[in-house]
């Protein structure tokens, strides 16, 4: 990152804001939709949407051929954020919309877990402090045997290892390919392998629906472009912090358009495990350390 990119913070936090509004956006309208339609048909349909925009890049990457080594990386890629996505729609229609990002913000902590274990990076005490806390925050939020946990809360703890494994995967394949090219790859073999399994659940779909899920895929493509412009204008450790504010706008969203009842643990939680994630980002920067640890926010489908 050229020091000039790193001189417009104001500006670069303005984009994470904008990225976590379109990225909670993508939680209401899955939230709104309800278990109308079964999850992995969900999931087919708003990735067959992503396959749609990015499908002028796919044909002449496909044509111009992938290093040796790739395709199975990139298969297996598509068939574990395939079981992300599916059990993040489950949970999303399920439970509260700020549960969901709570929960979500294990992710960083899962990778970094991951890493460890399978990239072979140290685990100094900084990491191992942040990774208790976080730890402590979805204990807070999840609060096991002090209340009943049900699918959704489950089925969104799995999804944060999906996610993460997905991300680890990413990384092993940056080293082979562009961002543009691991993304329109990612989007082709879920939808692919997502096939399958929505038919054999396969429900009647309106066109309002089929509106509603193309709405998600543009939100989520919105999200993620504005996330890269924040990266590009400011620090890691200036705009991390501001993910926080997606468990914000996710509480007034779930309280505003669901009824859903403002739950003192989960923001308490989910400052708990981003407040770890922070520390962690901004020590790692500041001591110029490269790592493989992702910020909140970059799992997002």
């Amino acid at each position: 990152m050229s020091e000039s990119s790193v001189n417009r913070p104001v500006a670069g936090v303005l984009w994470m804001v904008l990225s976590g509004l379109c990225f909670v956006a993508v939680t209401g309208v899955v939230r709104f939709l309800g278990t109308d339609l079964p999850a992995p048909q969900s999931a087919f349909l708003r990735f067959g949407w992503a396959f749609l925009f990015l499908l002028p890049t796919l044909v002449p990457l496909i044509r111009a051929g992938l290093p040796q080594g790739a395709w199975p990386l990139v298969g297996l890629r598509g068939l574990v954020h395939m079981g992300a996505v599916s059990f993040w729609f489950y949970a999303m229609a399920r439970i509260p919309v700020a549960e969901v990002t709570a929960i979500g913000f294990l992710n960083p902590i899962i990778v970094t877990l991951g890493a460890a274990l399978f990239f072979g990076e140290k685990l100094a005490l900084r990491r191992l402090s942040a990774i208790g806390i976080a730890v402590i925050g979805a204990l807070v939020v999840l609060r096991p045997g002090l209340r009943e946990l049900g699918s959704g809360q489950l089925a969104q703890v799995v999804a944060a290892f999906f996610f993460a494994s997905s991300y680890l995967l990413a990384k092993r394949l940056s080293g082979m390919l562009p961002a543009g090219a691991i993304v329109a790859l990612m989007s082709a073999t879920v939808t692919i392998a997502l096939m399958p399994v929505a038919l054999s659940v396969w429900v009647p779909v309106t066109l309002e629906q089929l509106a509603w899920l193309g709405l998600v895929a543009a939100f989520a493509t919105a999200g993620h472009y504005t996330m890269t412009r924040a990266f590009a204008l400011a620090p890691v450790s200036v705009t991390q912090p501001v993910v926080f504010l997606q468990l914000v706008w996710a509480t007034i969203l779930g309280a505003a358009a669901f009824a859903e009842p403002v739950d003192p643990w989960i923001l308490a939680g989910g400052a708990l495990i981003i407040g770890a994630i922070s520390y962690m980002t901004l020590r790692e920067a500041q001591l110029k350390r490269a790592g493989v640890t992702p910020v909140a926010g970059a799992d997002k489908i």
